[in-house]
């Protein structure tokens, strides 16, 4: 499988204070992560780092793009950060995600119309085409959102806790979709749901202040007391579930 970047012995931070230290990932094509760790551990700090919104202090992350026009990513960012008074609609929204691709000045034409139906079609939420962000419920704004970093046809969907303020219908048919959308593109995922996504992502990155990535969706005890990654044990069986420690 193709690369499709690469972070290499990087720290980062703010203000000059270390946040991630020393940490090395690879993604390549088809690869789908999920990464977990602790609030303020810096899982947030990793994912403005590969989408090159914070350049390290040290260290180097190095892209692999194919063609000069690729579109590398999608991103769906928690929808806490999104300012539902700012007066768009969903229609707006899903082009916004082609700005990359047209530039600034660029104006949107038929195709790409017809490409944000056809994303929203497959979303399955049409009918909210011409409605404004305002009046969306926190499920229909992710799928909105999810819409929007998609229609790019990005290699690598990067996902920031994307089941937070869904319904339970959506969040099952958001997994079914990640697992078709992982045939075409990588996934990177970041969520506190461990019983669910270890059930759906390949590999785990415990992100602490600094990374240890298992190439499997299975976590010991003893993996994760020696990696300090203070998260309860994940268990499989029919139903993801999590065993919690003595308390």
């Amino acid at each position: 499988m193709a690369k499709i970047l690469e972070i290499i012995s990087a720290s980062a931070g703010y203000n000059n204070e270390i946040v991630l230290k020393d940490i090395n990932l690879e993604i390549s094509d088809f690869d789908f992560v999920g990464v977990i760790g602790p609030n303020g551990g810096g899982k947030t700090t990793l994912l403005k780092l590969l989408l090159g919104d914070l350049k390290p202090i040290k260290g180097t992350v190095k892209y692999c793009s194919r063609t000069p026009k690729e579109s590398l990513f999608g991103y769906l960012p928690q929808i806490t950060s999104i300012d539902k008074r700012f007066p768009i609609t969903v229609n707006e929204v899903v082009l916004s995600g082609l700005l990359g691709k047209k530039g600034v000045t660029g104006r949107y034409n038929k195709k790409d119309n017809q490409l944000a139906f056809d994303m929203l079609n497959r979303i399955g939420i049409t009918e909210l085409k011409d409605k404004a962000i305002g009046e969306l419920s926190g499920g229909q704004l992710q799928r909105v959102f999810l819409s929007r970093a998609l229609i790019s046809h990005p290699r690598l969907l990067v996902l920031d806790e994307p089941n937070t303020f869904v319904d339970n219908k959506f969040e099952k048919e958001l997994y079914e979709l990640l697992k078709e959308l992982n045939n075409e593109m990588a996934i990177i995922m970041v969520s506190h749901d461990l019983g669910t996504i270890t059930s759906h992502v390949k590999t785990i990155a415990c992100v602490n202040r600094t990374l240890h990535y298992h190439p499997s969706n299975r976590i010991s005890t003893e993996q994760l007391a020696a990696y300090d990654c203070p998260i309860q044990i994940i268990a499989h069986g029919k139903i993801p579930h999590t065993i919690l420690g003595k308390h």
